[in-house]
């Protein structure tokens, strides 16, 4: 028979053990929701048709705007080469998943350049990535072919394409302290 003493030693760890565990699965499920991958993506900006301007002399000239949540790029201005322009170009983001916010999308605003007058808004459309970015996590890189997107105005109303590729590719930490996507060696002091 145990004695009290002996029981209550016994109890004790029990309930140790018991804290100990629930602490390692409160720790582990924290760890998990705060494991951030980090990776560039890559859009593709290849041309846009049928983009209708708003100016009554002479073509438009083109260019986008690439929004990925707080971050924005702007494609070169395609000058003078009115509703069909070419760009051919990439633009590059650094972005965390999962990041804060659960606005996983690429925003394209098409502009015409006016160097007399602000630009003019010719419509927009939208990328949804989230799909996108959780392949690239599991397997290191994932990839939209290129394919035409829908290009709308403030009304919804249809106002041409923009053909766009996108690719995600993880960034694999490899112990070193450089930045890896452009810009100064970031600081740890």
């Amino acid at each position: 028979m145990l004695n009290s003493l002996s029981y209550l030693y016994l109890l004790l760890l029990l309930l140790i053990q018991r804290c100990s565990i629930q602490s390692f699965r409160k720790i582990q499920e924290s760890k998990k929701q705060t494991d951030m991958a980090i990776g560039l993506l890559e859009v593709q900006l290849l041309n846009a048709k049928g983009l209708r301007g708003t100016d009554f002399l002479g073509k438009i000239d083109p260019y986008v705007i690439v929004k990925y949540k707080n971050q924005e790029r702007e494609s070169s201005v395609a000058g003078g080469a009115g509703g069909n322009p070419v760009w051919d170009e990439k633009i590059a983001f650094k972005v965390e998943y999962p990041g804060q916010g659960a606005d996983y999308k690429l925003i394209l605003k098409i502009m015409d350049k006016d160097t007399f007058s602000t630009d003019d808004f010719l419509g927009q459309a939208t990328i949804y990535v989230k799909d996108l970015l959780e392949l690239g996590v599991e397997k290191g890189s994932a990839e939209i072919q290129p394919k035409k997107y829908s290009i709308v105005q403030a009304d919804q109303c249809y106002c041409g394409e923009i053909q766009v590729g996108v690719t995600f590719t993880l960034k694999v930490e490899d112990g070193g302290n450089h930045e890896e996507f452009g810009g100064w060696k970031e600081s740890y002091f």
